[in-house]
């Protein structure tokens, strides 16, 4: 059921009340009956609309934040510029493999850069900018990243989900 969120959704909830409905048959019901009674036709129509319910129809995904000025494709060029790979992993950046930071993965999805300033391109670009002045102590340096160079690389780094 690759691709299709919702049929899945459908998919795990009709397991699920399958199993509750079979726990309860066991516990209360000594015998099956050999026709399906009002209660277990009532359960079934309630599964059938929660399941409806909970499937929803839109895309889970999340659309990618975008940043004004920024285009991804220069950004991943900068963060191989800049050699931010040296302490992240990041997709599609050449060499960019190290642990010695937090991976980037999953940067789009993320809620919080560095665990303190919501994640919206603003407070990103100043972060990258300069990441010592945001938050003091941290160990990632302040590489001379120009604003406009940082909205590249936000850019791309929103691209990662």
């Amino acid at each position: 059921m690759q691709g299709c969120a919702p049929l899945k959704k459908i998919h795990d909830v009709f397991a699920l009340l399958y199993g509750f409905f079979r726990f309860l048959q066991e516990q209360y019901v000594r015998e099956t009956p050999r026709c399906p009674t009002g209660a277990a036709w009532l359960l079934a129509a309630l599964a059938c609309a929660l399941a409806c319910a909970l499937a929803g129809c839109g895309d889970d995904a999340a659309p990618v934040q975008r940043v004004a000025g920024g285009d991804p494709a220069r950004g991943k060029a900068l963060l191989m510029q800049f050699q931010c790979g040296a302490c992240h992993s990041i997709p599609g950046v050449e060499a960019a493999r190290s642990t010695a930071g937090p991976p980037l993965d999953t940067f789009g999805r993320q809620s919080y850069v560095a665990g303190r300033l919501p994640n919206y391109p603003e407070p990103l670009v100043r972060w990258i900018v300069d990441p010592p002045g945001v938050k003091p102590g941290t160990l990632m340096p302040n590489l001379g990243v120009s604003p406009e160079d940082a909205r590249h690389m936000a850019a791309y780094l929103y691209t990662l989900r």
